[in-house]
């Protein structure tokens, strides 16, 4: 079997930690050791701002005034991943992927030319006030003040919430909700739990 996995929550909910628990158990069990194609656009925006093309530059201003990148360009950093690097035989993580209701529609015609069968959506579900302290503890160059925390929490609700709708009303998905105002173990138990049923 072959895993499709997307990671959706709100910034500081643990994706990534807990993206690559799951990596490493998918690993461990699966017997033909099949590679993993894990898809985090975050590393690639950051390179991308810094060039020097005219685009990278109006990417960058967006950057800079805390705005969301537009969906053409979101797409195009997973889109071009897939294209790039995902071979026949491999499991494909994603995290953070689908920041918005087109940006999920669009996921999902990547998914079903790839015939991926029975994507999960693991929606790691924290509070906006969880969400502020994990970012300001974490003290991340973009988590420097609660403005620009904000910014991005706002987002995810106004942008992200109605992508997850939308996945959540699609059959072709399976949505997990998790509690991620737990410790990290007590996160992946209950991810593998319910990732586990019905598998």
């Amino acid at each position: 079997m072959l895993h499709t996995v997307i990671f959706i929550g709100r910034s500081g909910c643990g994706k990534g930690t807990q993206a690559d628990l799951l990596k490493e158990r998918i690993t461990r069990l699966d017997p033909e050791k099949r590679k993993i194609l894990y898809v985090e656009t975050g590393d690639r925006f950051r390179k991308f701002i810094r060039g020097k093309t005219y685009s990278s530059k109006l990417s960058e201003k967006i950057y800079e005034e805390d705005a969301r990148q537009p969906d053409f360009l979101a797409g195009l950093m997973w889109g071009s991943m897939l294209l790039e690097e995902l071979g026949e035989d491999m499991h494909i993580v994603f995290d953070g992927v689908a920041r918005s209701e087109p940006e999920a529609k669009l996921l999902t015609t990547a998914l079903e030319f790839y015939k991926r069968e029975r994507p999960t959506i693991i929606h790691i579900e924290v509070s906006r006030r969880w969400s502020e302290d994990k970012l300001l503890k974490r003290g991340r160059s973009d988590d420097v003040n609660i403005s620009k925390i904000d910014k991005r929490l706002d987002w995810f609700d106004k942008d992200v919430v109605p992508a997850l709708d939308y996945l959540r009303a699609n059959p072709m998905y399976r949505v997990l909700d998790v509690n991620g105002e737990q410790t990290i173990d007590e996160v992946h138990r209950e991810i593998i739990s319910k990732y586990d049923y019905g598998n």
